[in-house]
């Protein structure tokens, strides 16, 4: 199978501003706030792996989208000086993120599993 890349490319930008949204001062605080952001982010990394390769499998998406989603997690118990700057940047901060919280593996299991379903239902509507 071989996935339509400008529907991914749609569905990624579609899923940033959904998650820029949803980190914003217009979204009321509560447990759509709290965890919102870092599951669409997961979503996120795995349609964005669709769109860069579009002949995987669902299965192998799903499971570099998973590993890569656990290692930016696992990745801020490191806080170096050098890192910590590039978190406090923007794009740093969305990126990396800025601090670890095991119930982000949870929030990156749901927004991987979320990314596989939408996958596999394009996939079956082609």
């Amino acid at each position: 199978m071989q996935r339509n890349r400008q529907i991914y490319l749609a569905l990624v930008l579609i899923v940033i501003t959904i998650g820029v949204f949803s980190r914003s001062s217009f979204m009321p605080e509560g447990f759509l706030k709290e965890y919102a952001g870092d599951t669409l982010w997961a979503f996120m990394v795995y349609l964005g792996l669709c769109f860069l390769f579009p002949k995987w499998s669902a299965v192998k998406v799903a499971i570099y989208a998973l590993s890569f989603s656990y290692a930016i997690e696992v990745s801020q118990l490191n806080q170096q000086e050098w890192l910590n700057n590039l978190r406090d940047t923007r794009l740093g901060a969305l990126v990396l993120g800025r601090g670890f919280l095991w119930s982000d593996f949870l929030c990156y299991t749901v927004g991987v599993v979320l990314g596989y379903l939408l996958d596999r239902k394009i996939e079956r509507s082609n």
